[in-house]
């Protein structure tokens, strides 16, 4: 490991710690993470995982997702907002997705609050909109924020929207996961590959 928290792996590739051991971590990090997302379902989705991990690893969501996504038909905003209490309940049977009432009513919240912005140019635009002048350019993990003026507005613009689950770090971690903002270290081989931030 270099001093700065970057593991070389056996490509010859640099990458942080949390991306280094676990090859479905290795994959998210190589192919996923930090590059732009900018259709409604997808972000739906984000927004929704982002939710169900606060207090939980990311490597449990991602475990997880495949199950995710069989129980909320694909995140496809219109089908998930018209679950039911029963719905609801069936979910909370489920040993496949992470079963916590609130989250799992948030994600249903969520839904109906990304249709009703349709009428407002879409959940895209609206969480674009927050796209910071720059972005951290972070040497050591540290250096990494947790939140900035950017999440914590977009928080709560969310919040006034009707949604739930989305605080100000929960909000950054989406930023960082759709590309707004490039937080790879700077010696990490995925440094400026979101086309985003050059």
């Amino acid at each position: 490991m270099t001093p700065d928290g970057i593991i070389i792996g056996d490509d010859g590739l640099a990458r942080p710690v949390w991306a280094s051991a676990d090859p479905l971590m290795r994959e998210y990090y190589d192919t996923e993470w930090g590059l732009p997302v900018r259709d409604e379902q997808g972000l739906y989705e984000r927004i929704s995982l982002e939710a169900f991990q606060a207090g939980l690893s990311w490597a449990t969501i991602l475990r997880k997702r495949p199950a995710f996504r069989a129980a909320f038909a694909n995140f496809h905003p219109d089908t998930v907002a018209a679950f039911t209490e029963a719905d609801v309940e069936r979910l909370l049977q489920d040993p496949g997705i992470v079963r916590n009432r609130l989250k799992i009513r948030a994600a249903i919240t969520n839904a109906k609050a990304t249709i009703a912005l349709r009428d407002e140019g879409g959940l895209v635009d609206f969480v674009w909109n927050f796209q910071p002048a720059s972005t951290p350019a972070p040497v050591t993990y540290a250096d990494v924020p947790t939140t900035s003026p950017e999440s914590i507005a977009l928080s709560k613009a969310l919040r006034k929207k009707g949604f739930a689950f989305v605080g100000p770090t929960t909000m950054f971690a989406l930023m960082e996961a759709i590309g707004m903002v490039d937080t790879h270290l700077i010696d990490s081989h995925r440094r400026g590959t979101s086309g985003v931030w050059h």
